[in-house]
């Protein structure tokens, strides 16, 4: 395969693409609302962890078990679901994955064994694992390249939202009805989506509420060929490689923010889950922050002639050098700093991971971008298994010491995007087999 595009559309004057339309915005917020469901479910067993391990009568090495089955069958979901998307769509497939994964996060209200867990857990993360693959395919279809990064900033910050609803929620469903009802509760609402993809959502080819000028906005950019390429053949691409290696050094950093931050502030600070809210509300909204700001800076660069891969590998060390400093966080006596510190390391993950998933978009053909995104998905959530196991198993040992932990976490980053600069190609695109320069 070449680097050469085919099929290019007439470029619209610059006047004329602010007048356009915002109908894709609209879609991103579907997006976003998706991923604030997605993340609010998997966030409620974190949240109930100390209530769960005196209740249950659970140790770390069994809470750690319990979360790596999410992560094993998260893997499976992410790498399954993204290939189904390719093949089915958008349009039904996302809908699909919702109403999956909110039955499985209503499942956990009638667990009561670890293994009732592990099984709630495993159906949630097989289906969960579909939410990217289809949220990166629609902002692919629905946006020019320029605006991908900011498009994949807005909707992967509903992570951060979805993680600063469950902590208001869940305590006060606690208090009230107890541990089961939040897992009834927080599940049922994604129903309540699906019915609004339904009414909205149309392909933008299909979709009546699109003007003409913006459905010509939106296929601005040059098409590339769409060859069909055999699933193992995708293995052959830069993109791939780069998306595989950007998502394993990132996302197991992530579960462990999410999984064990609540946990770390009741060990570390003596927080209740009440008390905790108003820490984990700041360092999620923190996290938006990047979100958003990493899109932005990628995109900002992009605007003003940098080239595409060089801004997105920008970006990512502006993002990595923010991580360092949550070495630290365990060993400052203020809580305030801690919090201070995974707020701004988690920041810095979601912009990195913004760029990350817009890397995909970069370098391969639109038609394989789910199936991209799965298989990195894949690979990182298998990882991030034996890391769940090994977390459990380590502070077992040390008496719940957090210190090495953080240690990890403030490096992967920048090791990553190491290996990322090497893969990826020095000029061009980046849309042909590995190994040969565009």
């Amino acid at each position: 395969m070449t680097s050469e595009l085919i099929g290019d559309q007439p470029s619209l004057p610059a006047k004329a693409l602010k007048t356009v339309g915002r109908y894709r915005w609209t879609i991103v917020g579907l997006l976003f609302f998706s991923t604030t469901i997605n993340y609010m479910d998997r966030q409620v067993l974190g949240l109930l962890k100390p209530t769960l391990m005196g209740d249950l009568g659970w140790t770390e090495s069994d809470y750690g078990d319990i979360v790596a089955a999410f992560s094993l069958f998260y893997a499976f979901g992410y790498i399954g679901v993204g290939r189904l998307m390719d093949k089915i769509g958008v349009k039904t497939g996302l809908p699909g994955a919702v109403a999956a994964w909110s039955l499985f996060g209503m499942i956990h209200a009638f667990m009561s064994s670890v293994w009732g867990f592990k099984i709630a857990r495993a159906g949630l993360g097989l289906t969960e694992g579909g939410n990217f693959p289809a949220s990166i395919k629609t902002v692919t279809e629905w946006f020019p390249a320029k605006e991908r990064a900011l498009a994949t900033g807005i909707f992967n910050a509903g992570s951060n939202v979805g993680a600063v609803v469950a902590p208001i929620m869940v305590p006060l469903i606690l208090m009230t009805w107890g541990w089961r009802a939040c897992f009834l509760i927080t599940g049922a609402i994604g129903f309540v989506w699906v019915v609004a993809w339904y009414l909205i959502y149309e392909k933008p080819e299909k979709n009546r509420r699109l003007s003409a000028g913006e459905l010509a906005y939106i296929q601005s950019d040059a098409i590339p060929p769409q060859v069909h390429v055999p699933w193992l053949q995708l293995l052959k691409y830069r993109g791939t490689w780069a998306n595989i290696v950007g998502t394993c050094f990132s996302a197991p950093v992530w579960w462990f923010y999410l999984n064990w931050v609540p946990g770390f502030l009741h060990q570390q600070y003596g927080l209740n889950l009440m008390a905790a809210m108003l820490p984990l509300i700041i360092i999620y909204c923190m996290a938006d922050v990047g979100s958003i700001g990493g899109g932005w800076l990628s995109s900002y660069l992009i605007k003003k002639g940098v080239k595409t891969l060089r801004a997105r590998k920008i970006a990512f060390l502006v993002c990595g050098l923010c991580v360092v400093p949550v070495f630290m966080a365990s060993q400052v006596s203020n809580m305030w700093i801690a919090v201070l510190l995974i707020g701004v390391a988690a920041s810095a993950h979601q912009g990195y991971s913004a760029n990350v998933y817009t890397i995909v978009t970069d370098t391969m053909p639109r038609n394989t971008v789910g199936s991209v995104v799965g298989i990195g998905g894949f690979c990182a959530y298998i990882v991030g298994m034996f890391v769940s196991m090994g977390v459990g198993r380590l502070l077992d040992a040390t008496g719940g010491n957090y210190h090495i932990l953080f240690i990890i976490a403030s490096s992967l980053y920048l090791i990553g995007l190491v290996l990322m600069h090497f893969i990826l190609p020095k000029t061009g695109s980046g849309m042909t087999p590995a190994g040969i320069e565009t």
